[in-house]
């Protein structure tokens, strides 16, 4: 499975944020490759739906608090990183 990469849209970033945009997304991305090596191993049979939940939480919990507020990935690249998980399971 290939790791997944967080992008920015540089359109929707504030002055600050565009500045940040690399580390910002080194850092969003390192937080979601960590949630996803870990639900894989730890897998046991949930709904594609769940593991996109999860895989939200855990990437969450592993930033900031403050950059975990603003993080909302595209749910559907977060559900096609679940749906990886789910069917290399099976």
């Amino acid at each position: 499975m290939a790791e997944p990469h967080v992008t920015l849209d540089p359109r929707t970033l504030n002055p600050v944020e565009e500045k940040l945009r690399g580390p910002l997304e080194d850092q969003l991305s390192s937080a979601l490759q960590a949630a996803t090596t870990k639900i894989s191993q730890q897998y046991a049979g949930e709904s594609v739906e769940q593991v996109t939940a999860m895989l939200l939480d855990q990437a969450k919990a592993a930033l900031h608090p403050d950059i975990a507020a603003g993080f909302q990935p595209d749910h559907a690249q977060l559900r096609h990183v679940a749906e990886e998980i789910v069917n290399r399971s099976h």
